[in-house]
Protein backbone atom coordinates (compact mmCIF):
# COMPACT_ATOMS: atom_id res chain seq x y z
CA UNK A 1 0.00 0.00 0.00
CA UNK A 2 0.98 3.58 -0.69
CA UNK A 3 1.86 5.17 2.33
CA UNK A 4 -0.62 8.22 1.69
CA UNK A 5 -3.26 5.34 1.36
CA UNK A 6 -2.27 4.27 5.41
CA UNK A 7 -2.02 7.58 6.83
CA UNK A 8 -5.41 8.08 5.86
CA UNK A 9 -6.39 4.63 7.59
CA UNK A 10 -4.69 6.24 10.85
CA UNK A 11 -6.53 9.21 10.71
CA UNK A 12 -10.20 7.26 10.36
CA UNK A 13 -9.05 4.67 13.38
CA UNK A 14 -7.80 7.99 15.25
CA UNK A 15 -10.64 9.94 15.01
CA UNK A 16 -14.37 7.76 14.18
CA UNK A 17 -12.95 4.70 17.06
CA UNK A 18 -16.50 2.48 17.19
CA UNK A 19 -16.38 2.25 20.70
CA UNK A 20 -18.00 -0.78 21.95
CA UNK A 21 -19.16 1.00 25.19
CA UNK A 22 -21.65 2.87 23.06
CA UNK A 23 -22.25 1.25 19.93
CA UNK A 24 -23.21 -1.77 21.45
CA UNK A 25 -26.77 -1.54 23.31
CA UNK A 26 -25.77 -3.64 25.67
CA UNK A 27 -28.87 -3.37 28.87
CA UNK A 28 -31.32 -4.86 25.87
CA UNK A 29 -32.48 -7.85 27.07
CA UNK A 30 -33.28 -10.54 24.31
CA UNK A 31 -36.95 -10.70 23.33
CA UNK A 32 -38.54 -14.14 23.64
CA UNK A 33 -38.66 -14.91 20.17
CA UNK A 34 -34.86 -14.08 19.57
CA UNK A 35 -32.18 -16.20 18.36
CA UNK A 36 -28.61 -16.18 18.98
CA UNK A 37 -27.37 -18.24 15.85
CA UNK A 38 -29.22 -18.51 12.15
CA UNK A 39 -30.58 -21.96 12.70
CA UNK A 40 -28.90 -22.95 8.89
CA UNK A 41 -25.57 -22.51 10.97
CA UNK A 42 -26.15 -24.99 13.50
CA UNK A 43 -25.01 -28.12 14.28
CA UNK A 44 -28.08 -29.89 14.31
CA UNK A 45 -30.51 -28.52 11.89
CA UNK A 46 -31.12 -30.83 9.01
CA UNK A 47 -31.00 -33.54 11.39
CA UNK A 48 -34.59 -35.17 11.92
CA UNK A 49 -33.54 -34.47 15.65
CA UNK A 50 -33.75 -31.34 15.01
CA UNK A 51 -37.63 -31.11 14.25
CA UNK A 52 -38.07 -33.15 17.87
CA UNK A 53 -36.22 -30.10 19.65
CA UNK A 54 -38.53 -27.87 21.54
CA UNK A 55 -38.39 -24.14 21.06
CA UNK A 56 -36.39 -23.47 24.09
CA UNK A 57 -33.80 -26.45 22.83
CA UNK A 58 -33.33 -24.90 19.59
CA UNK A 59 -32.45 -21.62 21.20
CA UNK A 60 -30.04 -22.28 23.44
CA UNK A 61 -28.62 -25.01 21.09
CA UNK A 62 -27.40 -21.68 19.14
CA UNK A 63 -26.57 -19.73 22.15
CA UNK A 64 -24.23 -22.21 22.92
CA UNK A 65 -22.73 -22.90 19.98
CA UNK A 66 -22.50 -18.92 18.90
CA UNK A 67 -20.69 -18.67 22.57
CA UNK A 68 -18.45 -21.20 20.68
CA UNK A 69 -17.82 -18.75 17.82
CA UNK A 70 -17.40 -15.97 20.21
CA UNK A 71 -14.70 -17.73 21.64
CA UNK A 72 -12.91 -18.87 18.37
CA UNK A 73 -13.16 -14.96 17.43
CA UNK A 74 -11.29 -13.60 20.71
CA UNK A 75 -9.02 -16.79 19.95
CA UNK A 76 -8.32 -15.58 16.47
CA UNK A 77 -8.22 -12.16 17.30
CA UNK A 78 -5.76 -13.09 19.98
CA UNK A 79 -3.47 -14.56 17.38
CA UNK A 80 -3.46 -11.67 15.14
CA UNK A 81 -2.08 -9.58 17.72
CA UNK A 82 0.76 -11.88 18.28
CA UNK A 83 1.69 -11.60 14.46
CA UNK A 84 1.61 -7.76 14.18
CA UNK A 85 3.66 -7.82 17.27
CA UNK A 86 6.77 -9.76 15.27
CA UNK A 87 5.60 -8.10 12.08
CA UNK A 88 6.05 -4.76 13.84
CA UNK A 89 9.34 -5.89 15.04
CA UNK A 90 10.66 -5.70 11.60
CA UNK A 91 9.29 -1.80 10.69
CA UNK A 92 11.09 1.64 11.69
CA UNK A 93 8.93 3.31 14.44
CA UNK A 94 8.54 6.24 12.27
CA UNK A 95 6.98 4.13 9.06
CA UNK A 96 3.18 5.01 8.43
CA UNK A 97 2.63 0.55 8.91
CA UNK A 98 4.17 0.65 12.32
CA UNK A 99 1.70 3.30 13.33
CA UNK A 100 -0.93 1.83 11.54
CA UNK A 101 -0.39 -1.74 13.51
CA UNK A 102 -0.11 -0.16 16.60
CA UNK A 103 -3.77 1.39 15.98
CA UNK A 104 -4.69 -2.00 14.69
CA UNK A 105 -3.74 -3.78 17.45
CA UNK A 106 -5.50 -1.59 19.65
CA UNK A 107 -8.63 -2.34 18.14
CA UNK A 108 -7.78 -5.98 18.00
CA UNK A 109 -7.28 -5.78 21.59
CA UNK A 110 -10.68 -3.66 22.26
CA UNK A 111 -12.89 -6.17 19.91
CA UNK A 112 -11.30 -9.30 22.18
CA UNK A 113 -12.43 -7.53 25.44
CA UNK A 114 -16.04 -7.32 23.53
CA UNK A 115 -16.31 -10.89 22.61
CA UNK A 116 -15.51 -11.59 26.17
CA UNK A 117 -18.47 -9.03 27.26
CA UNK A 118 -20.78 -10.85 24.73
CA UNK A 119 -20.68 -14.20 25.96
CA UNK A 120 -20.68 -13.22 29.53
CA UNK A 121 -24.29 -10.86 28.24
CA UNK A 122 -25.48 -13.79 26.72
CA UNK A 123 -24.46 -16.03 29.99
CA UNK A 124 -22.62 -17.96 28.32
CA UNK A 125 -19.74 -20.93 29.22
CA UNK A 126 -17.64 -21.32 26.62
CA UNK A 127 -15.84 -24.85 26.52
CA UNK A 128 -12.63 -24.06 26.50
CA UNK A 129 -9.45 -25.81 24.44
CA UNK A 130 -8.28 -29.05 24.72
CA UNK A 131 -4.92 -30.29 24.55
CA UNK A 132 -4.22 -30.93 21.30
CA UNK A 133 -6.07 -27.41 20.48
CA UNK A 134 -3.40 -25.51 23.24
CA UNK A 135 -0.72 -27.76 21.80
CA UNK A 136 -1.30 -25.67 18.38
CA UNK A 137 -1.66 -22.73 19.57
CA UNK A 138 1.63 -22.91 21.36
CA UNK A 139 3.58 -24.52 18.29
CA UNK A 140 1.99 -21.74 16.05
CA UNK A 141 2.50 -18.44 18.60
CA UNK A 142 6.50 -19.41 19.59
CA UNK A 143 7.96 -20.98 16.42
CA UNK A 144 5.70 -20.08 13.06
CA UNK A 145 7.52 -17.47 11.45
CA UNK A 146 5.08 -14.35 10.79
CA UNK A 147 4.29 -14.79 7.09
CA UNK A 148 3.00 -18.54 8.23
CA UNK A 149 1.41 -17.07 11.63
CA UNK A 150 -0.48 -14.25 9.22
CA UNK A 151 -2.07 -16.39 7.29
CA UNK A 152 -3.01 -18.97 10.22
CA UNK A 153 -4.92 -16.32 11.25
CA UNK A 154 -6.61 -15.12 8.38
CA UNK A 155 -7.85 -18.29 7.91
CA UNK A 156 -9.90 -18.44 11.38
CA UNK A 157 -10.89 -14.77 10.72
CA UNK A 158 -12.63 -15.45 7.47
CA UNK A 159 -14.12 -18.50 9.06
CA UNK A 160 -15.56 -15.85 11.92
CA UNK A 161 -16.34 -13.35 9.62
CA UNK A 162 -18.94 -15.78 7.52
CA UNK A 163 -20.83 -16.60 11.01
CA UNK A 164 -20.82 -12.81 11.99
CA UNK A 165 -21.86 -11.78 8.22
CA UNK A 166 -25.09 -14.12 8.62
CA UNK A 167 -25.80 -13.44 12.30
CA UNK A 168 -26.08 -9.33 11.43
CA UNK A 169 -27.95 -9.59 8.67
CA UNK A 170 -30.56 -11.54 10.11
CA UNK A 171 -33.60 -9.70 12.00
CA UNK A 172 -34.33 -12.53 14.06
CA UNK A 173 -31.10 -12.68 15.77
CA UNK A 174 -30.44 -10.82 19.42
CA UNK A 175 -29.69 -7.20 18.86
CA UNK A 176 -26.34 -7.30 20.97
CA UNK A 177 -25.02 -9.82 18.53
CA UNK A 178 -26.00 -8.35 15.68
CA UNK A 179 -24.40 -4.89 16.80
CA UNK A 180 -21.48 -6.76 17.98
CA UNK A 181 -20.92 -8.48 14.65
CA UNK A 182 -21.61 -5.02 12.94
CA UNK A 183 -18.79 -3.43 14.92
CA UNK A 184 -16.45 -5.63 13.81
CA UNK A 185 -17.10 -5.72 10.28
CA UNK A 186 -17.15 -2.25 9.68
CA UNK A 187 -13.83 -2.14 11.61
CA UNK A 188 -12.17 -5.27 10.01
CA UNK A 189 -13.30 -3.53 6.63
CA UNK A 190 -10.83 -1.31 7.20
CA UNK A 191 -7.97 -3.86 8.47
CA UNK A 192 -8.82 -5.40 5.83
CA UNK A 193 -6.73 -3.03 2.61
CA UNK A 194 -3.27 -3.73 4.84
CA UNK A 195 -4.74 -7.06 5.10
CA UNK A 196 -3.99 -7.28 1.29
CA UNK A 197 -1.19 -5.52 1.10
CA UNK A 198 0.30 -7.98 3.30
CA UNK A 199 -0.52 -10.89 1.51
CA UNK A 200 0.52 -9.58 -2.03
CA UNK A 201 3.83 -9.11 -0.19
CA UNK A 202 4.34 -12.65 0.87
CA UNK A 203 2.59 -14.57 -2.13
CA UNK A 204 3.98 -12.55 -5.11
CA UNK A 205 7.41 -14.27 -4.65
CA UNK A 206 6.80 -16.88 -3.45
CA UNK A 207 7.35 -20.56 -5.37
CA UNK A 208 5.45 -23.73 -5.61
CA UNK A 209 6.73 -25.13 -1.64
CA UNK A 210 6.02 -22.27 0.23
CA UNK A 211 2.33 -21.30 -1.37
CA UNK A 212 2.55 -25.73 -0.60
CA UNK A 213 3.00 -25.20 3.05
CA UNK A 214 0.83 -21.83 3.19
CA UNK A 215 -2.05 -23.99 2.01
CA UNK A 216 -1.40 -26.75 4.42
CA UNK A 217 -1.48 -23.96 7.39
CA UNK A 218 -4.49 -22.94 6.53
CA UNK A 219 -5.91 -25.84 6.14
CA UNK A 220 -4.65 -27.15 9.26
CA UNK A 221 -6.56 -24.03 11.10
CA UNK A 222 -9.37 -24.38 9.67
CA UNK A 223 -9.96 -28.10 10.51
CA UNK A 224 -8.69 -27.24 13.94
CA UNK A 225 -11.14 -24.13 14.16
CA UNK A 226 -13.72 -26.64 13.62
CA UNK A 227 -13.58 -28.58 16.20
CA UNK A 228 -14.07 -26.28 18.56
CA UNK A 229 -17.91 -25.35 17.39
CA UNK A 230 -19.23 -28.78 17.71
CA UNK A 231 -18.92 -30.22 21.18
CA UNK A 232 -20.68 -32.97 23.40
CA UNK A 233 -20.91 -31.01 26.39
CA UNK A 234 -23.52 -28.72 24.44
CA UNK A 235 -26.27 -31.56 23.88
CA UNK A 236 -25.70 -32.19 27.54
CA UNK A 237 -26.68 -28.94 28.59
CA UNK A 238 -29.76 -28.87 25.93
CA UNK A 239 -31.15 -31.70 27.77
CA UNK A 240 -30.24 -34.35 25.33
CA UNK A 241 -30.22 -38.29 25.64
CA UNK A 242 -27.15 -40.03 24.48
CA UNK A 243 -25.47 -37.14 23.89
CA UNK A 244 -22.26 -39.01 23.08
CA UNK A 245 -24.97 -40.25 19.84
CA UNK A 246 -26.09 -37.27 19.15
CA UNK A 247 -22.40 -35.78 19.64
CA UNK A 248 -21.29 -38.46 16.70
CA UNK A 249 -24.61 -37.56 14.30
CA UNK A 250 -24.39 -33.88 14.69
CA UNK A 251 -20.18 -33.92 13.47
CA UNK A 252 -20.87 -35.71 10.72
CA UNK A 253 -23.68 -33.17 9.94
CA UNK A 254 -21.44 -30.44 10.69
CA UNK A 255 -19.07 -31.04 8.83
CA UNK A 256 -20.85 -31.49 5.56
CA UNK A 257 -22.54 -27.88 6.45
CA UNK A 258 -19.20 -26.13 6.99
CA UNK A 259 -18.53 -27.58 3.30
CA UNK A 260 -20.88 -26.13 2.03
CA UNK A 261 -21.87 -22.60 3.92
CA UNK A 262 -18.37 -22.07 5.15
CA UNK A 263 -15.33 -22.77 2.50
CA UNK A 264 -16.12 -20.43 -0.29
CA UNK A 265 -14.27 -17.02 0.68
CA UNK A 266 -11.83 -19.01 2.35
CA UNK A 267 -11.31 -21.24 -1.15
CA UNK A 268 -11.89 -18.26 -3.36
CA UNK A 269 -8.50 -17.20 -1.08
CA UNK A 270 -6.52 -19.68 -1.45
CA UNK A 271 -7.03 -20.19 -5.14
CA UNK A 272 -6.16 -16.29 -5.43
CA UNK A 273 -2.20 -16.89 -4.57
CA UNK A 274 -2.46 -20.61 -6.57
CA UNK A 275 -2.64 -22.49 -3.04
CA UNK A 276 -4.27 -25.25 -4.96
CA UNK A 277 -1.72 -27.66 -6.53
CA UNK A 278 -0.67 -31.29 -7.07
CA UNK A 279 0.74 -31.10 -3.62
CA UNK A 280 -2.17 -29.67 -1.68
CA UNK A 281 -5.55 -30.45 -3.43
CA UNK A 282 -5.46 -34.18 -2.21
CA UNK A 283 -5.65 -32.59 1.57
CA UNK A 284 -8.15 -30.21 0.71
CA UNK A 285 -10.53 -32.90 -0.52
CA UNK A 286 -9.86 -35.43 2.17
CA UNK A 287 -10.09 -33.22 5.09
CA UNK A 288 -12.35 -30.76 4.16
CA UNK A 289 -14.64 -32.74 1.32
CA UNK A 290 -13.76 -29.32 -0.97
CA UNK A 291 -14.31 -29.38 -4.59
CA UNK A 292 -10.61 -28.48 -6.04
Amino acid sequence: MRAEEIERLVKISREHPLMPETYVPWKEEPKETDLYLPEFLTSLQGLPLYDKLTRQQKIDLGRHEVVQVLYSYGWGEALFCVFMAKFLLELPPDSPEHRFLIREIIEEYRHQEMFAQTITRVNGLPLKQNMLHKLSGTISTKYLPADYLFMGSLSVELITDMYGNSARRAPEIYVVLRKVFELHNIEEGRHIHFTKGLLEKYTANAGYIKKSLYSFVILMNICFVRTMYVRKEIYERIGLQNPDAVFKQASKNFKLKFTQNCLGDIMAFVNSWGGFNTATRWAWRWLLKADV
